[in-house]
């Protein structure tokens, strides 16, 4: 006896309702063709913005030194990078050792395409090519935990979530940026007619690849909005959980700490 939704349950790619055992292999194919150019492309989607939301997430996560960070989605390694330098720029009361980084990624042509990220080529930053629902660490092994732009790519963010617990330390953060939904009503109709007109159309004339960002800006509407997402955050036992709209809600900052 079949049983096509148990054995075959449905998740979404894109505006594509798809079995949540392919979503892995479509997401893996988007990012091995925007890899090279991935750093590039978010600079010309965004006019640079992203940066300064990366910024503004780093000045939330305040590095330190002897803090490990596990980025999960980390692709070219940016955030890991960020934390490094931030967290050497700290007064280290106390002598604590260096802080160190895990920048995971179940993709490695992204994780390739940051090799070169001078920052990431000291001995304590290390990359790790793996599943954010499965994450070979152990419990209780890491202070921070972050994922940028990353988590609405997971086919299981429930279980994805549950395994960011299950890997920090008690006392540790969750903390991730992804984008958003705008809450203000003449922002939202400005920035759907942008992302559906201009990236994709970016996205062919500048790399010769409309479908993997026409993907994205679909990707980015399926995306919970910021309480359903909080509530999300809430369920995996995080506690003190906040949010914090970035450009009126188009990327959000959610945290949540383990108790």
């Amino acid at each position: 006896m079949s049983s096509d939704i148990t054995d075959h349950p449905q998740t979404s790619f894109g505006f594509r309702d798809v079995t949540a055992k392919d979503k892995p292999k479509l997401v893996r194919g988007v990012f091995d063709s925007v890899a090279r150019q991935y750093d590039v492309m978010n600079d010309l989607m965004s006019g640079g913005i992203h940066r300064v939301w990366k910024s503004t997430f780093l000045d939330r996560l305040a590095p330190q030194p002897g803090r490990m960070l596990l980025d999960m989605a980390g692709g070219t390694g940016d955030i890991a990078a960020g934390f490094l330098q931030r967290a050497d720029e700290r007064p280290n009361i106390g002598k604590r050792p260096p802080a160190e980084a895990i920048v995971c990624d179940i993709n490695f042509e992204m994780l390739r395409a940051g090799m070169d990220r001078p920052a990431l080529t000291r001995s304590r930053a290390a990359r790790l090519c793996a599943d954010a629902e499965n994450i070979p660490l152990p419990d209780n092994s890491v202070d921070q935990y972050t994922i940028a732009f990353g988590i609405r790519n997971v086919t299981d963010i429930p279980r994805a979530l549950r395994e960011a617990y299950r890997v920090l330390k008690p006392g540790g953060r969750f903390s991730c940026l992804e984008f958003s939904h705008p809450v203000i009503e003449p922002m939202q109709k400005i920035y759907d007619q942008y992302s559906f007109n201009v990236i994709p159309w970016l996205g062919e004339q500048a790399v010769g690849d409309r479908e993997s960002y026409q993907y994205l800006v679909e990707s980015i509407r399926r995306f919970p909005k910021q309480r359903a997402f909080a509530s999300m955050i809430e369920d995996a036992k995080f506690a003190r959980t906040t949010v914090e709209n970035l450009t009126g809600g188009v990327a959000a900052i959610h945290s949540g700490a383990k108790i």
